[in-house]
């Protein structure tokens, strides 16, 4: 069976979830504990005071756009996401919705394809006038909506971890930029891994591009390091046999690899087969979460290490509810992966914006968005003036049960998309 053939069975036996998963926390009479609050009692003020821009809110609902991936690639990645935002959004319902209004889903699929996610965007602002859009995953896609969101004036909820060097008064990211997960991982591999050499094998679009790029300053500028090899791959690719040769000539301290979707499976499948050992070979995987450790298999890349915000294993209480949660509707068997955690944020997010400028409208959601606090499974997140997270960075290793040991937690890190001497 082909990659493509394999990521087209993941998608649809995600698609088929049986109904029944859905139906959770029906008649629930308070938030749970990863929500922001308790709810606040709304009635359901007059359309015409808390939507006076012509979005799609009526009496009783206002409608939201979720646009991922869920065929392609890219979908091994966001159909997580999709969970994510979903489960958020049900427990939102259950809890009495939004300004007394019950939250209306319009879903589309970018498809991995950056074109077709801007014509979807445009379809959900224009046509649907959705009050507010959850989705994409890549800087690709990202950078093809942006456009779209500015000139119709949308709120865009975007959840992954990328390479920063953007702000818009039109998105809300609730990934991490490259401060807060590239920078934060070198200096920990210099510190604690006293690592020098450096191999780059990346994904060929913006956020590899990118992210290594300021990855090699910091590199050679703050660790005395150097990089001694850089390849990029199309999206989709499945063949690494002439990388993983050179990554063996060079025996570099780090792997560092920005792959991402579903070429991941094939790459750790034949640095494995081809007797690269991750326990005695660092590896730094930017773009493996649990829930690409599911298609990679766990055993291909146990070992391996990564730095996201979020880690299904975190052991808190707000989390273990969370996750609880999430495999109540969406399966014993789910994983949870970081953009997953961010995608769960969102929905509610833009809920305490509403509730706090007392309005659907887009220019008053992105005023009142900073300074909203939330209690997240990842822990306490709040919302910076530049429209990113306040956030913690975490190192942890792959285990052959599929889940990460966290090996080092930060402080709480503020955002900083635009970090002097790397732009």
């Amino acid at each position: 069976m082909s990659l493509l053939s394999e990521e087209k069975d993941v998608s649809d036996s995600k698609n088929d979830l049986n109904s029944s998963r859905r139906q959770i926390l029906k008649g629930m009479a308070a938030l749970p504990a990863v929500g922001l609050m308790a709810p606040r009692a709304y009635a359901a003020a007059a359309t015409s005071a808390v939507n006076t821009t012509g979005l799609a809110v009526t009496d009783t609902t206002v409608t939201v756009g979720i646009l991922h991936s869920i065929t392609g690639t890219m979908a091994i990645s966001e159909i997580g996401a999709v969970e994510g935002e979903k489960l958020a959004i049900e427990q939102i319902n259950a809890a009495g919705g939004v300004l007394g209004r019950q939250i209306k889903i319009i879903q589309e699929d970018g498809a991995s394809d950056w074109p077709t996610f801007a014509e979807k965007a445009k379809k959900l602002l224009v046509v649907d006038k959705c009050a507010s859009v959850y989705g994409c995953f890549t800087s690709a896609s990202r950078k093809a909506v942006l456009p779209v969101f500015e000139q119709y004036n949308g709120m865009l909820y975007y959840p992954t971890f990328y390479e920063g060097l953007e702000q818009s008064k039109n998105v809300i990211y609730t990934g991490q930029e490259a401060t807060q997960q590239t920078l934060a991982v070198l200096n920990w591999l210099g510190k604690e891994k006293h690592a020098k050499t450096f191999y780059f094998i990346g994904s060929d679009y913006i956020w590899p591009r990118t992210s290594n790029k300021i990855a090699r300053k910091h590199i050679e500028t703050a660790l005395g390091g150097s990089v001694v090899g850089e390849d990029y791959f199309p999206l989709g690719s499945t063949q690494f046999a002439s990388v993983i040769n050179k990554i063996k000539l060079k025996k570099p301290d780090v792997i560092f690899s920005t792959v991402v979707g579903g070429s991941n499976v094939s790459l750790y499948k034949q640095m494995k087969a081809a007797g690269i050992d991750l326990s005695k070979q660092l590896l730094i995987a930017l773009a493996v979460t649990e829930d690409e450790t599911k298609g990679i298999g766990a055993e291909n890349i146990a070992g391996a290490y990564t730095c996201m915000k979020y880690f299904q294993s975190i052991d808190t209480p707000e989390n273990k509810t969370f996750v609880a949660a999430y495999k109540k509707m969406w399966g014993a068997d789910a994983v949870i992966g970081d953009p997953q955690q961010a995608a769960y944020e969102s929905p509610f997010l833009w809920k305490a914006a509403c509730e706090k400028a007392g309005s659907f409208d887009i220019d008053k959601i992105a005023a009142a968005s900073p300074g909203i606090t939330m209690a997240a499974p990842e822990g306490e997140v709040k919302i910076h003036p530049n429209h990113h997270l306040w956030s913690k960075s975490r190192v942890a290793r792959a285990k052959l049960d599929g889940q990460f040991e966290i090996v080092y937690t930060s402080e709480l890190i503020e955002p900083n998309p635009f970090p002097k001497g790397y732009q």
